[in-house]
């Protein structure tokens, strides 16, 4: 009995603590006002890298849409790092007016990608490096958008992804998570002046800084967490641009949903592991709360898992007649609810997505089986898989 009082005690403690972090910032990203963009008095060279894992699905299509962005053509270029690409899609991507870095690793990972295509990059001619997944599709403005915004002097920028599909209730979940984290990790955190995450993609780098950082990346998975870690420790602001719009595809089955995760999940906890130490006495010493905010941000509960981690413990407290623990964890599934209903837009809550609703219960047990995985996410690579999307 004692155990179970003191598992108690921890358990709705860390997802009292994840909840009323998520509720923080759900509330505060309801006063989110884009930046005006300032005039600009020129147009800077910017990289385009597109690394591309065995995705041949995707890349032709993502790589000529690259091509059509309304800035000047002579100022940027696209770069599509192939690894482990078949011959015949590399040849088509020869045809056209981007640049091909061809790589091939025993173990092959986005940031031995970007650091052999760096190495191979003459960097005297950008100014941004902008980072894509292969199935990424910027929409025209983006790159215009970008160069406005480092009008302002910074260095990191972050634009919003947003889902080009969704054909699956899993896809349409996948892509409420992807808004909840624009709305929670990007727009609260910019309201409150603190830096927002970076998403793997849409992202765009002083060129200089991101040669300088790359090569310090040594991730299996969650590069971006790292370079997020490594950048606030430096002091440097990560920027947000909700109208600098990369459209990302939602994966659509919940076994790529639990690859996925798998992912994620492993990256994160090795990363607040890594960096929650030091993070804290860097905050204690130094006064760097935005780095420590980054570092405890890694230790969150996984968010499709929070609320019924919840409800199982408010049932146990009935059970065992506990009712202090029961209202701290009821109270807790409130305020977590509430965080939601704050940071989805409302069409999701329409009934033509009802399909999203439900395939909570298979996703949340995908999501459970992604964390039976997370040993063999944290020592190798785990890819996720695209297709073509057909409108």
């Amino acid at each position: 009995m004692l155990l179970f009082t003191i598992l108690n005690v921890i358990l709705i403690a860390y997802l009292a603590w994840g909840v009323l972090y998520q509720f923080i910032f759900s509330a505060a990203g309801r006063f989110f006002k884009n930046k005006t963009l300032h005039k600009t008095t020129r147009s800077r060279r910017i990289a385009v890298f597109i690394p591309s894992y065995q995705e041949d699905a995707v890349i032709l299509s993502s790589a000529k849409a690259a091509l059509t962005q309304n800035y000047p053509t002579n100022d940027y270029q696209v770069i599509v790092i192939a690894d482990k690409l078949k011959a015949e899609t590399i040849s088509e991507l020869k045809s056209m007016p981007i640049q091909v870095v061809e790589v091939s690793f025993e173990k092959s990972t986005k940031a031995k990608a970007l650091n052999m295509a760096l190495k191979t990059i003459d960097a005297s001619k950008f100014d941004i490096a902008v980072i894509l997944d292969a199935d990424n599709v910027m929409k025209t403005d983006f790159l215009s958008r970008v160069n406005a915004r480092f009008e302002e002097n910074i260095v990191v920028l972050q634009g919003r992804r947003a889902a080009k599909n969704g054909q699956t209730g899993v896809a349409l979940l996948d892509a409420a998570s992807e808004d909840i984290n624009n709305h929670i990790l990007c727009n609260g955190h910019s309201v409150l002046g603190l830096s927002v995450r970076l998403a793997g993609s849409g992202m765009a780098f002083d060129y200089k800084l991101f040669e300088t950082i790359m090569p310090q990346i040594e991730a299996i998975g969650g590069f971006d967490k790292e370079i997020e870690l490594r950048l606030t420790r430096l002091g440097i602001a990560l920027n947000y641009d909700s109208e600098a719009i990369v459209y990302d595809e939602k994966v659509g089955h919940t076994k790529q949903f639990s690859k996925q995760r798998s992912r994620w999940i492993a990256a994160q906890f090795r990363y607040a592991k890594l960096f929650i130490p030091s993070a804290f006495m860097r905050f204690i010493l130094r006064g760097q709360f935005d780095h420590f905010n980054k570092a405890i941000q890694m230790a969150l509960p996984p968010r499709l898992i929070l609320p019924f981690a919840l409800m199982i413990m408010t049932l146990l407290n009935v059970i065992f007649q506990n009712k202090a623990m029961f209202l701290i964890a009821f109270s807790a599934l409130i305020v977590n609810v509430l965080s939601f209903v704050l940071a989805m837009p409302k069409h999701y809550f329409t009934v033509e997505n009802r399909a999203m609703w439900l395939a909570i219960p298979r996703t949340l047990g995908a999501t459970f089986i992604a964390l039976t995985n997370l040993r063999e996410a944290s020592r190798r690579f785990i890819h996720t898989s695209h297709e073509v999307i057909v409108h």
